[in-house]
């Protein structure tokens, strides 16, 4: 990938922004530790996406998939919210600490929404700019134009521009680039392995960060929606925000060697080191899943005629592993004395925890299942 220019830092007077190369065009990878990696990342992908096709409710399990995604990428931007926090409801949640928890939940929107409209619309800037208004919809970036691109500078790292980190292209670049993006993804006269496709893609976005607030978050969410839209996934069950959030630096000095050395194939094997590594830790989780169920059908049997009850309970915690006696009366349809005592019968075969130790506004947490999301 010798051919391959990033582009060049251009003077604004007082400041030099980067302008990115269009990426609309053939390129030829001929980097064999890039091509053996690509060729390990399909295998692990296509591992994992049998899970899609063979575990019974699977949309069970995405949604706490999709949780995680949520609270390691708003990490990644300096949001402090927990799992176990973001399974709570808002009005459980410290006044403190309801910002950082609605960034969580609108993450988790928005990724239920492109997932939605990819049904009817196409993976596309429309596509990307209903995802970020979503994403900040009455949240601390909700002043920050969602949905539309910028239309002033931005920069990355620094207090103010002059200690700006990287400075992304000005403002009347963007809908150029964002453009030059859709184009590269529908040229069929162009072939690039989809994976490779969406790796530069999401290099090329974050270099643009065409919003002004929310482009790292949209452009993690950008990996799934794509794998997703192109068949390569059946469910959005890949995730890098954990990869990118324990790999921080190697992520940010990556995206650099592209915009100031060129170095494309370093970025390449990084991503695909982390769709390798992310794939087989799904892998792992839904084996771990599918040993869990088999443990807990055992177990709910054991409570003779109370199991079709507590069927009901044990689904809905594999969609939101944290519950409380409300909870409970309203989703089996029993009374709050009822529900009370089918807590009990779920703490005594290890599937319900409580976590708040009062006496009073108890939650309980299916641990055995949250743990394997950790």
């Amino acid at each position: 990938m010798e051919q391959y220019k990033s582009g060049q830092y251009i003077s604004q007077g007082y400041y030099k922004s980067f302008q990115p190369t269009l990426i609309n065009k053939q390129l030829h990878v001929d980097n064999m530790e890039v091509l053996q990696l690509l060729s390990q990342a399909d295998r692990e992908l296509g591992r994992l996406d049998m899970y899609s096709k063979y575990i019974p409710n699977i949309d069970l399990f995405i949604s706490m998939h999709v949780l995680k995604e949520a609270t390691q990428s708003s990490r990644i931007e300096g949001t402090q919210t927990n799992m176990e926090e973001a399974l709570l409801e808002k009005e459980d949640i410290p006044l403190d600490k309801r910002d950082d928890w609605e960034e969580v939940q609108n993450y988790t929107k928005a990724m239920e929404w492109a997932i939605n409209e990819l049904e009817k619309l196409p993976f596309s800037t429309r596509l990307i700019r209903g995802t970020h208004k979503v994403l900040l919809q009455g949240v601390r970036g909700e002043r920050k134009q969602p949905g539309e691109f910028r239309n002033s500078q931005n920069w990355i790292g620094g207090a103010t521009i002059n200690d700006a980190i990287f400075i992304p292209p000005v403002h009347t670049a963007v809908p150029e680039l964002m453009s030059d993006i859709e184009k590269f993804l529908y040229n069929e006269e162009i072939y690039i392995p989809e994976l490779l496709k969406i790796g530069l893609v999401h290099y090329q976005f974050e270099t643009i960060h065409p919003f002004l607030d929310g482009n790292g978050r949209v452009g993690r969410l950008l990996i799934p929606l794509y794998l997703v839209s192109k068949g390569i996934l059946k469910k959005p069950i890949l995730y890098l925000s954990d990869f990118f959030e324990k790999n921080r630096k190697l992520y940010y000095e990556n995206l650099m060697l592209v915009r100031n050395n060129n170095n494309l194939s370093q970025w390449f094997k990084f991503f695909l080191v982390g769709i390798i590594e992310t794939a087989k830790n799904g892998i792992t989780t839904f084996d771990n899943i599918l040993q869990l169920q088999k443990t807990v059908e055992s177990s709910i049997q054991e409570l003779g005629s109370r199991a079709v009850k507590a069927k009901k309970v044990v689904d809905y915690l594999y969609n939101r592993p944290m519950i409380n006696a409300e909870k409970i009366s309203e989703i089996v349809g029993i009374s709050m004395p009822s529900a009370y005592k089918l807590i009990v019968d779920l703490e005594k075969i290890d599937i319900l925890k409580e976590v708040t130790g009062g006496q009073r506004g108890r939650v309980y947490v299916f641990d055995n299942y949250l743990r394997l999301f950790k």
